[in-house]
């Protein structure tokens, strides 16, 4: 009995709908047909733009690794760059003539020039320039065998400008500028070297051109090596 109630039921219901259907396609001309092809359209559709989507995902995440790696390159350290460690290994020496000098240190002190601090001359060169130990340092020759301005590559000091003179200093030999005495011994003392004439000078030195030498950009990365030895 109830079987038969269940299957009424459900015949009713098939018909209700099967009735809607046919008013439906009378009314829209629509068959279960067309429904099945728009629902296809629309799934490729779809299919489309999440393909497109997953596209334009791909190379916005590859872009953005690209610029990942530029500003990496960017501001890579100078440790990670092979490159050579010491002037010498920058520049060839071995193409300015050479020659063996005696060359001892001298500081601006009392013990060197016989000045003291308050000296209105202290620290003051014969070219006029202040004594400086730095990347172009200045030293003392005998002007009549190299000249103020001369320019030496003094292996273990670094580069000296003759700026200034000594009674001392005659001939071949130099005298090399550091802050103190102590620096004098710990780093020179007294030796002959064989150094290397870079430019000979023409008798003259202004501030402005020490500073200039000094500021050599392509030598900058080598200056707190020079002022430390």
């Amino acid at each position: 009995m109830k079987t038969r109630k269940f299957l009424r039921k459900s015949a009713m219901v098939l018909l209700f709908f099967g009735a809607i259907y046919a008013t439906f396609s009378s009314i829209s001309n629509v068959n279960l047909e067309d429904v099945q092809v728009w629902a296809k359209q629309k799934s490729q559709e779809v299919a489309s733009v999440d393909s497109n989507s997953f596209k334009q995902r791909d190379i916005a995440l590859e872009k953005k690794t690209l610029n990942l790696e530029k500003e990496k390159q960017s501001y890579i350290s100078s440790e990670e760059i092979d490159g050579p460690e010491t002037i010498e290994e920058t520049m060839n020496f071995e193409q300015y003539p050479s020659t063996t000098l005696l060359a001892t240190g001298y500081t601006a002190g009392i013990e060197s020039t016989g000045k003291t601090p308050d000296h209105p001359r202290y620290g003051i060169t014969f070219s006029g320039v202040q004594v400086k130990r730095d990347l172009y340092s200045t030293i003392a020759a005998d002007l009549d065998v190299y000249p103020i301005g001369t320019i030496m590559w003094i292996p273990d000091y670094g580069f000296g400008v003759v700026a200034d003179k000594g009674s001392a200093i005659n001939g071949h030999k130099i005298d090399l500028y550091y802050h103190t005495v102590a620096d004098v011994y710990e780093h020179w003392g007294k030796k002959e070297v064989e150094v290397y004439i870079v430019e000979m000078g023409d008798g003259s030195l202004t501030e402005e051109e020490l500073k200039e030498l000094n500021n050599n950009e392509a030598l900058q990365v080598f200056r707190d090596q020079i002022i430390k030895s």
